[in-house]
């Protein structure tokens, strides 16, 4: 599995010859939009650092194949912009262009009480990878590949520490960390507990495709 990090949560995926796009927010609109021979879209949720809609528009004009995959929140707002999906949401599970796909979780973690309470979806994509969104959703099976969230107003490093212990996957790197220095602080406590759990932890050089 490749992987090529473009900022905070907007990774291209590269499984069984397709190539998987997440979360085209706020954060990474030049980059996305320069992306070609994108065939699969997911969105976990609508915080606009997750999905930018004029953005997204852009991106499917240049990739118009590419099928959107998402939830009844985001489905919501993609009707109103005219923006064709098809949902998946907790507890389904679908192969696309030969890519499986599993949903798991509904919840965004909690920023404070219902501030900022979205539908949130993490995606198992492949066999091996989980991308959760904005939550610490555990898919209840194993994860090989974890993509971590390191850094937001619902969560301290701990939690994200905590987070990939519990699902103990081979190698983790971070994702919603836009607004920091690569690698910053909040990368270098996880390299140095996790490897002690015998799990690596990976900084993603931005735009860089990695195998994983």
């Amino acid at each position: 599995m490749k992987i090529k990090k473009l900022g905070h949560c907007c990774l291209v995926i590269e499984i069984n010859g397709k190539r998987v796009m997440t979360d085209p927010g706020s954060y990474t609109i030049s980059e996305q939009e320069m992306e070609k021979n994108i065939d699969i879209i997911i969105i976990s949720h609508e915080h606009r650092d997750h999905l930018h809609t004029d953005s997204l528009k852009n991106i499917l004009v240049s990739n118009q194949n590419a099928v959107v995959i998402t939830n009844s929140g985001v489905g919501k707002i993609l009707d109103e912009a005219g923006i064709k999906y098809k949902k998946l949401e907790d507890g389904q599970s679908e192969e696309f262009m030969g890519v499986s796909l599993e949903a798991h979780g509904d919840k965004h973690a909690e920023i404070y009480e219902e501030f900022g309470q979205v539908q949130n979806t993490g995606y198992f994509i492949g066999k091996n990878l989980f991308y959760p969104g904005d939550s610490f959703t555990n898919p209840g099976k194993k994860v090989e590949i974890l993509a971590l969230p390191v850094l937001a107003p619902w969560l301290k490093i701990k939690d994200s520490i905590d987070y990939a212990i519990s699902l103990a996957p081979r190698v983790c790197f971070p994702v919603h960390d836009w607004n920091i220095k690569i690698p910053g602080i909040v990368h270098r406590t996880p390299s140095v507990v996790l490897i002690k759990h015998s799990i690596e932890f990976k900084v993603l050089e931005i735009g860089k495709e990695e195998n994983l």
